[in-house]
């Protein structure tokens, strides 16, 4: 039975972490077995650059904490190496990042993830890295609202060139 002193450390590190994982925007959970010290400490790197908070985490306090979370479906993945990563602004970075890492290293694994409280699988947090930026999704979206507006003025410009070609024509005509 641990001492009541263990006992409080733990319950505190499961507030701390349920309270990190119910106000991030996105997390992937990884296994992260069998990479060296020097490709983690890389990873970590761009975790940072990226605004993603990047820890390994203990599968039972993990366990707690996710149910404290509200994010059930969990416990199946929460066995062997486990590592955290979580975004508190863009819920793509940690998905992008960890996939583009995992299709470099065979025996880095994503195991699962969550989007604004929602559990979602390995291949939803592909199909999230996959996304295109939040900047390119944005221009998408101005350039398919732009192209009705360009339309018209082509249109119109059209419209106010043949008005004066014909203008011009029927001056030449009354000229002569």
């Amino acid at each position: 039975m641990p001492s009541e002193k263990i006992l409080e450390q733990k319950k505190q590190i499961v507030a701390e972490l349920a309270d990190k994982m119910s106000r991030a925007s996105a997390g992937v959970f990884v296994d992260y077995c069998g990479i060296t010290v020097e490709e983690d400490t890389k990873l970590r790197a761009e975790m940072r650059k990226a605004g993603v908070e990047y820890t390994v985490v203990k599968n039972t306090l993990t366990r707690f904490a996710a149910k404290d979370a509200g994010l059930d479906g969990l416990d199946e993945i929460l066995n062997g190496t486990t590592a955290l990563a979580l975004s508190y602004d863009d819920p793509v970075a940690p998905a992008k990042i960890l996939n583009e890492y995992a299709s470099k290293h065979d025996n880095f694994k994503v195991k699962m993830g969550f989007v604004e409280g929602k559990v979602i699988t390995p291949a939803e947090v592909k199909d999230l890295g996959n996304l295109p930026s939040k900047e390119v999704l944005i221009a998408k979206v101005l350039g398919t609202m732009n192209a009705p507006i360009t339309g018209l003025v082509t249109v119109l410009n059209g419209t106010i060139k043949g008005l004066a070609v014909a203008l011009n024509a029927i001056a030449e005509q009354k000229a002569q």
